[in-house]
């Protein structure tokens, strides 16, 4: 994770460029003969997922940071005047390629867990938090935005060109450029604890989502499930070596318990560690406890925001937003549940009056909700959710979704060929 700020200030981008050969090679000649070996440093178009190992990770980071910095350097001294050719497109570029490596690497960290690229992942967050702050806090650069938007060159670009320029001031303030020493200092400190201990917080909720299952041996448990849901749990069984059903808490698995399943005493095992992942209760409790760095979290946002002159971390966070400050937001929210809140108390009645009298429940409990919402929808409307399934398989869906972007934007979208994934 990077510093929101910081984050924001070299990530933007207006347009998409896939090239061959790799623009990169252009700007270090070297730099490209040299790394051929690592796939990271070697890509064009889209990531060779199956090629990426966690040996990789760390020397094409520390490779393509050293150049970065470099070719900034060089950048920030090559002129006296500075123009959206010849500095921000270039500087946009040399970030393009930071954004391009790291970005596979977050992606595999997140869909293909393990304990080595969660390693190299952990030891890379430090090394970019430390970079995009020091550009966040880097007055030559800011300065460089500040005489292009003061200067007749703004005048000449477009209206997305001005933009980029307006959004990399404005993102340069959230990142102290403008705080003495000290308190730039004590701001880096900051971002780059928040942003391991928020990859700490993921983390936990991550492992203490993969660190429970129910295992069930009993046919009668799976009373209610489509045959879906059952596959999937027989699946899950095989692939822990189990006889039976395994139930995760991994949503598809969890959410058709919670939707389906009869068995009562199920659905309240499968609900109690849900949503109890990563605290200081339910079936887990205390293993892979988020509460202090929670707590740490939110002391951190909001000494960061009171550092940069905000009252607060929600003052902070919407001065990138639309929204103008917390109160309209409250405001919003209050009036959303003011006229929201009759109807969702009705349907809850409903759903209440409809489990006590046609099934006998007494009380109705949260994890009862999903399950007799669904009971009360098939008795009334005569399908179900698993009715609807067919009518949305995967590529039906995704040519719908790329018919309306055709109709909305003018793109046509079509399949390129075979492409190398992270997972079969």
């Amino acid at each position: 994770m990077i510093p929101e700020a910081v984050g924001a200030l070299f990530n933007r981008r207006f347009w998409v460029k896939l090239r061959s050969p790799d623009p990169w090679s252009n700007l270090y000649p070297t730099f490209a003969e040299t790394c051929m070996t690592n796939p990271l440093l070697s890509m064009t178009g889209l990531p060779p997922f199956s090629q990426i190992k966690p040996e990789h990770v760390e020397p094409a980071l520390d490779a393509v940071l050293k150049e970065n910095r470099a070719r900034i350097e060089a950048l920030v001294h090559q002129t006296a005047v500075y123009t959206w050719n010849d500095f921000v497109e270039p500087l946009e570029e040399i970030h393009d390629r930071l954004s391009r490596l790291w970005s596979p690497v977050s992606h595999l960290n997140s869909v293909m867990n393990s304990e080595a690229l969660r390693d190299v992942y952990n030891k890379g967050l430090p090394k970019l938090t430390e970079y995009y702050t020091e550009l966040g806090q880097n007055e030559r650069i800011y300065q460089a935005y500040k005489d292009i938007a003061d200067g007749p060159e703004y005048a000449r670009l477009d209206a997305a060109q001005r933009k980029v320029i307006d959004n990399a001031l404005r993102d340069f303030r959230l990142s102290g450029v403008a705080l003495p020493p000290e308190k730039k200092n004590r701001y880096k400190e900051i971002v780059q604890e928040l942003s391991l201990i928020t990859t700490k917080f993921e983390e936990n909720v991550l492992d203490a989502t993969h660190g429970w299952h129910r295992h069930v041996t009993s046919e009668a448990q799976l009373s209610g499930l489509p045959e879906s849901a059952r596959a999937l749990a027989r699946q899950n069984a095989e692939e822990k070596k189990l006889d039976g059903w395994v139930f995760t808490l991994d949503f598809p698995s969890y959410y058709a318990v919670i939707m389906h399943a009869d068995d009562r005493e199920l659905r309240r095992e499968m609900y109690e560690a849900y949503s109890t992942r990563a605290s200081d209760r339910g079936p887990t409790a205390g293993k892979w406890d988020n509460t202090t760095i929670a707590e740490r979290i939110l002391a951190l946002r909001h000494e960061k925001a009171q550092l940069l002159d905000f009252a607060n971390y929600a003052e902070y966070s919407l001065a990138t937003k639309m929204a103008r400050d917390p109160l309209q937001v409250l405001d919003f929210l209050h009036d959303l549940a003011h006229k929201s809140k009759p109807f969702a108390q009705r349907d809850l009645d409903q759903v209440r009056a409809f489990a006590r009298d046609q099934h006998g429940l007494a009380a109705l409990e949260t994890w009862d909700i999903p399950y007799y919402s669904e009971k009360l929808r098939e008795q009334r409307y005569a399908f179900s959710q698993e009715d609807l399934k067919p009518y949305f398989p995967v590529d039906r869906v995704i040519g719908g979704m790329f018919e309306v972007v055709r109709r909305l934007y003018g793109i046509t979208i079509r399949e390129a060929g075979p492409v190398d994934t992270w997972h079969k």
